[in-house]
């Protein structure tokens, strides 16, 4: 049989400790200091002592064990609920344009040459639900000053009437009516707020997501001269996005395209 290097008693030494309890009573410390072990040892030895079981058992660490199954249980958990959450995932549209307007807002990288010292831009983005079409505004804080006068765009380009604005918690667009001016403009045309579940921004996925490929398609891939050709560019980017680039979420249309086709229907 082979012994663990470590093994501090062996078979005969286990019989040997054993008969000093039952047969001369050595107490259990005595046994501990006797044979240099500790008192949980000598105690298990005393119990297979009983079976007149004397061998050397192999090393069980019931808690790694237990640790480890743990693991393997949560990560097969965690594998069953993303294949399911996967099979009931479902990609929503409304129903009409203007249903509801996702609107976000984002801190824009500075540009070569501006140091941590110069102020900041902030890129207001909005997308309609339905059409995927895109409103962008970049402008100098984010305060709800500044996004009462995106909105203010938003509306004045907007063909069709917005009936819900669903954001994040932001100040920059939540407030009572009475003294917020992005809410009190929000209530003027009669459109409905509603927010995202407190600390779950990523609710907004479509904003969100809006916002990743802007600074994935345009930004990051665009040598802007100054902030000024940083607006130009947004434009630019902006009439390409809703009147070129096809979406799958859209049966690979355009924005431009969704429209057309619900405003002027096509007579089969």
């Amino acid at each position: 049989m082979t012994v663990h290097k470590k093994t501090r008693l062996l078979p005969d030494q286990r019989k040997e400790l054993a008969d000093d309890y039952f047969k001369m009573h050595v107490r259990v410390c005595d046994l501990v200091r006797k044979y240099r072990v500790s008192a949980p040892t000598v105690y298990k030895i005393l119990h297979r002592s009983r079976n007149n079981d004397h061998s050397i058992h192999k090393s069980v660490n019931k808690r790694f064990r237990c640790l480890q199954y743990g693991l393997k249980r949560l990560s097969k958990v965690e594998h069953d609920l993303e294949e399911k959450l996967k099979k009931q995932a479902k990609r929503y549209n409304k129903e009409y344009p203007g249903e509801m307007m996702h609107v976000d807002t984002k801190r824009l990288p500075l540009l070569t040459g501006e140091s941590l010292r110069d102020q900041r831009e902030y890129m207001f983005v909005a997308i309609d639900d339905f059409s995927r079409e895109l409103y962008c505004a970049i402008l100098p804080d984010k305060t709800q000053y500044s996004a009462e006068k995106f909105l203010s765009q938003v509306l004045d380009e907007c063909p069709y009437t917005i009936e819900i604005v669903y954001s994040d918690n932001g100040l920059e667009y939540k407030g009572r009516p009475e003294h917020h001016a992005f809410a009190k403009l929000c209530r003027a045309n009669k459109i409905e707020q509603r927010f995202t579940k407190v600390r779950c921004p990523q609710t907004n996925g479509k904003a969100e997501r809006m916002i990743r490929t802007l600074l994935e398609m345009w930004h990051n891939k665009t040598q802007f001269n100054s902030r000024a050709h940083r607006k130009t560019e947004l434009i630019r980017f902006i009439n390409w996005y809703n009147t070129v680039k096809p979406h799958k979420g859209i049966d690979n249309q355009t924005p431009m395209e969704k429209l057309i086709d619900y405003f002027y229907p096509t007579e089969l």
